[in-house]
């Protein structure tokens, strides 16, 4: 699998350029839900990644936020988030990424690149290798209590009146040393703190 990983960080750095090109000019916000934002910057980095994909291996499917759907059946499909982070991204707030994952028909997923165009930082993943921050390994964090935990959570903009995240962030925030909401997922998944497994199961913080 070590084949993949160079040319996924080359696209997902590429398409980062992008978006800081547009960052720095105010886009135009479209809506696809009540506050499911989308901007032209979604939809031409989806564009370069999707051409850079079909380029490079043509013979896998895409399957993009923004809409690209193609060859569901090939034995290995990429998963593209062209811009996770719209709302941050087109109110000016500086913390979004590019996020470009790929899989096997079974769902095996294989390898993974985030990247996070204001930062300049890249982290990149591959089955059995571990996880790589700028070229350094990373680990999860060796706390081994919510108590002692600074936790990351976010919010959904579908149906976000009838989501109970809400009532867990107050009990969440008694129980730790804070809850931070950053507003893209994949940048919480990166930053993911490892929970004892015990008091997930049994209620104990």
């Amino acid at each position: 699998m070590t084949g993949y990983l160079p040319e996924m960080q080359s696209i997902a750095r590429d398409a980062g350029a992008l978006l800081m090109q547009h960052f720095n000019s105010k886009v135009a916000i479209e809506y696809k839900g009540d506050v499911d934002l989308v901007t032209i910057a979604d939809r031409n980095s989806e564009e370069l990644i999707v051409e850079r994909l079909r380029k490079r291996w043509p013979e896998h499917g895409i399957v993009g936020e923004e809409g690209t759907r193609t060859d569901p059946g090939a034995a290995y499909r990429w998963l593209v988030d062209p811009l996770d982070g719209t709302t941050n991204f087109a109110h000016g707030y500086p913390v979004f990424c590019v996020s470009i994952a790929l899989v096997r028909k079974d769902d095996q997923l294989e390898a993974g690149v985030l990247y996070d165009p204001t930062r300049e930082e890249m982290f990149a993943a591959e089955r059995g290798q571990g996880t790589k921050l700028n070229g350094k390994s990373i680990h999860v964090s060796q706390t081994e209590t919510v108590a002692e935990s600074l936790l990351g959570t976010g919010f959904p903009s579908h149906k976000r009146h009838k989501n109970p995240n809400i009532h867990f962030y107050q009990h969440l925030t008694l129980r730790s040393h804070g809850v931070r909401r950053a507003g893209s997922a994949a940048l919480d998944l990166a930053s993911v703190v490892l929970f004892i497994r015990r008091g997930i199961k049994t209620g104990r913080w």
